[in-house]
Order: C-alpha cells, then sequence, then structure tokens
C-alpha cells in the first residue's frame, strides 16, 4: 500500500513562510528538508479530495508506524526517521503534526478562539519547536517561537479561507465569530465585505499580538542564520497581517510581494551581522506609532525614560479598547479581557507579553498603582457587551473612572507629579464625557449607548435601539446639557493647574487643549445635525503643535 496521495506539486520555496530557507546552514537544511518533505506528504493525505475519511486515517496511522520504525518502504519517515536519530529532533514534533492532520480529516469547523489555538498547537507549533532543538537552542526561545508559528498558522488560514471552503469544506474562522454575520453562509456571501472586514480585523489583532510575542524570537537565538531567518519570517508576517488587512481573502488571492520577500531577506541578513537590541520597548512604540491619538505630541515631549513608560501604558490602554470595540463574540472578549488580568497578576514575577514586561519596568520605576489597570479592564468588560447602556449619572461616573480615571491616575505618575492624583480624576471624566459627545453615532452602530437612560426619562425618552434613541430630537438636549458639564469641567481644571507643577503636566494640559477644541466644534456644529465623527482642522493641529513646542 502506497503512503502517498499524489505526488505534491508543492517545495518548500513554494511556502509563504519557507521553513528550508537557503539562509539555513548546509548541515542543517537536509534536516530540514526532510522535516519538510514528511510534512507535506501527510498534509496531502490529510487533504485527498479522492479519498474517504477513514482510507486517510488509515494512511496517516502507517506513516506513523513507519516513522517510528525507520521503514524504508516509506521513504519520506525513514529520512526523518534518521534525522531524529542524528539530532534528536523530528520524532515527537512529526508525531505532533500526524495529529492535527488527523485532526483534519475529522473536524472541520472550530467554535471559538481557544480551539483554534489548541489546533495550532500541534499543526504549527512542532515545526518552531523542531527548528529550536535541531540547532541546540535555549529553552527561552521557544515560547516566543510558539507565538510565531501559530501567527504563521491563522494568517495561512485567513489567506486560504475562501479556498479551504469551496475545496475541502473546512473554515478555521471560529463559528461564534461569523456568527456575526448571521450564519457561515452570510459570512461568506461575497456581498457581506463589510461585516467580514470587521471579523478578520479583529482575527488579525489577535494574529498581531502574537506577532508581538515572537519579537523577541531573535534575541534568544544564539545560531545566527536561524536568528536571520526569524527575522525575516517576522517581517513576512507582519506584511501578510497588513495586506489582509487591506484585501477580503474570500474575493481574491492576498499575498506578500518579491519585494515584501526580499525586504524580509535583507533585514534577516543584517541579524546574521548584529545581534538584535531588544524588542519589548520597540513594540510598545510602534503601537504609538500605529495610532491617530492626539495623546502622541504630550507623550513626546517626555524624556526618554518617562516616554518608554507612558508608551507602555498607552499600548495596554489600546490593545485592551481594541478588544472591546472588536467584531469578537463578547464571550470571547471577556476571556480575552480575563487574560490580561492574569498577564497584570504575573507582572511582577514573569510577564508573558512584551506589553506586559514594559508595563512591569515601568511599574517599578515610576510606582503606577495597578489596580488602576484592573480599574480599566472593568471599564472594558462594560464596553465589551453586546448592548451598553448606563442606568443613571452614577454608572455614568463609574464607568468615566474606570475608563478614563485610570489612565489619567497611572499617566501623572509617570509625569512627576503624582500630587495632581485628583485633578487626574477630574480631567478623566470630563475627557470621557467629550468621548460620548463626539462618538454618538459611532457606538449607537455597536447598540452603545452612554447617555444615562435616567436622564433621557427625564425628557420622556423610554430605552429603545440605539439608533432610535440618537435620532430623537430630545436626545440632542441631553447632549447640550452633558457638553455644559464638559465645559465646566475645563474650568475646573484650569483652576487646579494654577497651584499644580503645570511643567510636569505639559502631557495633560496638550490632551486637555485637544479636547477642548473638539468640543468647541461640536458645540459650533450642534446637536441636532451630526454627519459623522468630528475630526479637527489642520489649524487646530497646528496650534496644538505650537503649544507642544514651547514650554507649559
Amino acid at each position: 500500500m502506497s503512503a502517498g496521495a499524489g505526488q505534491s506539486s508543492k517545495r518548500p520555496r513554494d511556502e509563504n513562510f519557507p521553513v528550508a530557507s537557503l539562509v539555513l546552514a548546509p548541515e542543517h537544511r537536509d534536516a530540514v528538508v526532510a522535516f519538510y518533505d514528511f510534512a507535506r506528504m501527510a498534509d496531502d493525505i490529510a487533504d485527498a479530495p479522492d479519498l474517504a475519511a477513514a482510507e486517510k486515517l488509515m494512511r496517516l496511522d502507517a506513516l506513523e508506524r513507519a516513522l517510528v520504525s525507520g521503514d524504508p518502504a516509506f521513504p519520506q519517515a525513514a529520512r526523518l526517521h534518521a534525522v531524529d536519530k542524528q539530532h534528536k529532533a523530528g520524532l515527537i514534533q512529526a508525531r505532533d503534526l500526524l495529529r492535527a492532520f488527523r485532526q483534519d480529516v475529522v473536524k472541520a469547523r472550530y467554535n471559538d478562539w481557544a480551539e483554534l489555538i489548541d489546533y495550532c498547537r500541534f499543526s504549527a507549533n512542532p515545526v518552531g519547536r523542531f527548528l529550536l532543538i535541531l540547532h541546540g537552542e535555549r529553552d527561552s526561545a521557544q515560547a516566543p517561537a510558539d507565538a510565531l508559528c501559530t501567527a504563521l498558522q491563522i494568517l495561512n488560514h485567513l489567506q486560504d479561507c475562501g479556498k479551504d471552503r469551496e475545496q475541502m469544506g473546512r473554515i478555521y474562522v471560529p463559528i461564534r465569530w461569523m456568527l456575526a454575520a448571521g450564519s457561515e453562509t452570510a459570512f461568506f456571501d461575497p456581498s457581506r465585505t463589510a461585516i467580514r472586514r470587521n471579523v478578520f480585523d479583529a482575527m488579525l489583532d489577535r494574529v498581531d499580538s502574537l506577532i508581538d510575542q515572537a519579537q523577541s524570537l531573535p534575541e534568544h537565538l544564539q545560531n545566527k542564520r536561524l536568528r536571520a531567518q526569524s527575522i525575516a519570517t517576522i517581517v513576512l508576517a507582519r506584511r501578510l497581517s497588513q495586506c489582509l488587512r487591506h484585501a477580503d481573502p474570500v474575493l481574491e488571492r492576498v499575498q506578500v510581494s518579491k519585494a515584501d520577500v526580499c525586504t524580509a531577506f535583507l533585514r534577516g541578513l543584517r541579524g546574521t551581522i548584529q545581534k538584535p537590541s531588544p524588542s519589548d520597548r520597540h513594540v510598545t512604540a510602534a503601537v504609538v506609532r500605529r495610532s491617530s491619538s492626539s495623546f502622541r505630541l504630550g507623550m513626546q515631549s517626555l524624556g526618554p525614560e518617562r516616554r518608554r513608560a507612558i508608551h507602555a501604558v498607552y499600548a495596554f490602554c489600546r490593545v485592551v479598547d481594541d478588544i472591546a470595540d472588536g467584531a469578537a463574540p463578547a464571550s470571547e472578549k471577556r476571556v480575552f479581557l480575563r487574560e490580561w488580568r492574569r498577564e497584570l497578576d504575573r507582572l511582577h514575577r514573569a510577564p508573558e507579553t512584551p506589553i506586559g514586561r514594559e508595563l512591569a519596568r515601568a511599574s517599578t520605576l515610576f510606582k503606577l498603582p495597578l489596580e488602576e489597570c484592573h480599574a480599566l479592564l472593568d471599564g472594558m468588560e462594560t464596553d465589551s457587551a453586546e448592548r451598553v447602556r448606563l442606568a443613571d449619572d452614577y454608572e455614568l461616573g463609574l464607568y468615566g473612572r474606570r475608563v478614563a480615571g485610570s489612565v489619567g491616575a497611572l499617566s501623572i505618575r509617570i509625569f512627576g507629579a503624582p500630587s495632581a492624583h485628583d485633578f487626574a480624576l477630574h480631567l478623566g471624566r470630563t475627557l470621557q464625557l467629550v468621548n460620548i459627545l463626539r462618538d454618538v453615532d459611532e457606538d449607537a452602530s455597536c447598540e452603545r449607548v452612554y447617555v444615562p437612560l435616567s436622564r433621557l426619562a427625564q425628557l420622556g425618552l423610554r430605552d429603545a435601539p440605539a439608533a432610535t434613541l440618537v435620532a430623537d430630537p430630545r436626545f440632542a438636549r441631553v447632549c447640550e446639557s452633558l457638553a455644559d458639564e464638559a465645559r465646566s469641567g475645563f474650568e475646573v481644571a484650569d483652576a487646579a493647574l494654577m497651584h499644580l507643577d503645570r511643567r510636569a503636566l505639559k502631557p495633560a494640559i496638550l490632551m486637555m487643549e485637544n479636547y477642548r477644541r473638539v468640543l468647541d466644534r461640536l458645540q459650533a456644529r450642534g446637536w441636532g445635525k451630526r454627519e459623522g465623527r468630528l475630526r479637527l482642522r489642520t489649524a487646530d493641529r497646528l496650534h496644538l503643535i505650537t503649544r507642544a513646542m514651547r514650554p507649559a
């Protein structure tokens, strides 16, 4: 009986992320090719369209027996058996892959993100572990290598989602996530691009977090060639993630370009010449760079250590906010937020993410109250609900304290003005009121209404679908009263600043002036006629830049 299901036309060089790159040393390349050929053969069996499931499983079992025994009747298995005998690497990892291939034969859907990640533990991570053992690398490289392999696998699943469904009936987008479109059929409907886009972006947020965790991999690798390979692979992973954010893989083939591959190769080559510098600070700085936050100007006014610390706080805020605002199901969002609670709990022992490690460093340097990070997560849990309503002013105040006051309480300690705690909490509430007023329609599209129901009830408005509430003329009158409160809040902040260190609080002042201008524009536009999210004008931004360049 032949183990194969036909000759595979795919070679290592044809993959998005070739494992047998010419960058690797010749003494390792043959072993890697042997591992690849075995995996390719097993994959072809699992994917064979002309074989029944029982036949596929029987062939995979035969292939595993040949791998363990080194049976020469199965050349791919015999070669990998010899590799394992020489290098003590290959057999365990290949058997894990076979477990994933058997799963592909019998399982075509994944309920949630955890199931998908568990599948990647066997379908992807063994490849990285094989390379690490083959090169004699340290155990510290395993966690970032696992993160990279999982990221690559999910990127490939997204890239091939249309083809996998059409040709093999498999879908790796979790069922619960597809239900955002109503059903699997609706999700893959070519006309449902916008809903599909939101789900893809939410999945890519998770993938990008995995790539961030993998960013430290080159630092742990002693073999220069493997380090170069890892750098090039990380660069390509980031690039493919970007490409998938700008195209719909259901409608078209999305892939990196030859120029992208060349760029990645050159970046990797540089890794053979110089050892990479610690990457965690670069990860948090990149989060800030990618943002369009008006807070960036204030951050740039800080010295290097304080800037690094505020980058850590901002990156944490950004990633948990993206979780809350993303298209993942509410139950999944709660899981992801709980993962961040666990990361906070181990912050001063062994944080597992680059943001966590940078946050731990900032916490030690500036004595940050980490309970404020937990308070922010409480606020994000509110935002993660499928439907958000605040009953009264107390709930509005509590929500603002959690999502904005917490950030202020952390920031003023980094700024070097811990005595401004009350100022930070009050300003945080004021800025959050402006956020609520600015984002009324955007929030309503997600079935969120942050204007308290008690205030609406005073004008005869009862709870209803968000779009109905914000379209009612009476809703505008409540917005006017909240705007008056925000205006008074800025005046109170101005008075408080007369007794505080304005130089230390310059980043907060810049933030305050930015939001004051937003409120000015909102009030000038009026509350009855809203035409999308308000953006500051060029003149407003130039004013803020001018203020940032001069002393507070």
